[in-house]
């Protein structure tokens, strides 16, 4: 991957920034990072933020924030042309931080192939804990941002994730890493972090994903 030019599919969480990382310290050149939202333009698909707080992450990371806006039903065209778009100005891979969750990968082959870039996916079966672990070891910051409901309290929005949290989430019978869309986060800093973001917790609310349409309550940020 040493020199290659690649664009994260970036959701604002954890795992995407350790995949971020991982290609970024391995020689990869990043191009860009790409995020979708619905259709007002409010909120990011995946993890309910606003485009504001993905942009300061963007320029912190040094990099452009590449956005679309769609519904469920247009999000792989959007996101296809997203990466396209990437394929022209040069990038020759795409970066996701999925780990284990089949389904996954193969759509993201498909929309890569429809793109002309390659699937790059470096954190792949990897144990979750253990990518959990090294995240928090290597200096990533990052606050609870969404809990599915029925998976794991509401009073866990705005905390930062720890060992101790980590512990705590477990033993409420989650998944560590959330993988199974048990929690999201957002990062607020780590070790490609120009400058760490101060996000100040609003209240909080209710988002619809897009798997399922499965109820989270979500903890609306905003840039301090």
């Amino acid at each position: 991957m040493k020199g290659e030019k690649f664009v994260t599919s970036w959701s604002g969480g954890k795992d995407s920034a350790l995949a971020f990382h991982r290609v970024k310290r391995a020689g990869g050149i990043p191009l860009a990072v790409i995020n979708m939202l619905d259709e007002a333009g409010q909120r990011s698909r995946s993890h309910g933020l606003r485009p504001e707080v993905l942009e300061a992450q963007a320029a912190a990371l040094g990099v452009p924030l590449r956005t679309a806006r769609a519904s469920w039903a247009t999000y792989e065209s959007e996101f296809t042309a997203l990466l396209a778009g990437a394929a022209v100005d040069g990038a020759t891979a795409a970066v996701f931080g999925d780990i284990d969750l089949a389904a996954h990968r193969e759509w993201e082959e498909k929309v890569c192939a429809a793109a002309g870039l390659r699937v790059s996916l470096p954190l792949w079966l990897e144990p979750r804990r253990t990518l959990v672990d090294e995240l928090l070891g290597l200096g990533f910051r990052a606050l609870i941002v969404a809990v599915k409901e029925d998976a794991l309290p509401a009073r866990l929005l705005g905390k930062a994730l720890d060992a101790e949290l980590v512990a705590e989430i477990e033993g409420l019978g989650a998944d560590a890493c959330g993988e199974n869309g048990e929690y999201h986060t957002v990062l607020v800093g780590g070790p490609d972090f120009s400058q760490p973001l101060n996000l100040i917790p609003g209240p909080a609310g209710i988002h619809y994903t897009g798997e399922g349409f499965l109820k989270v309550a979500t903890l609306d940020l905003v840039l301090g």
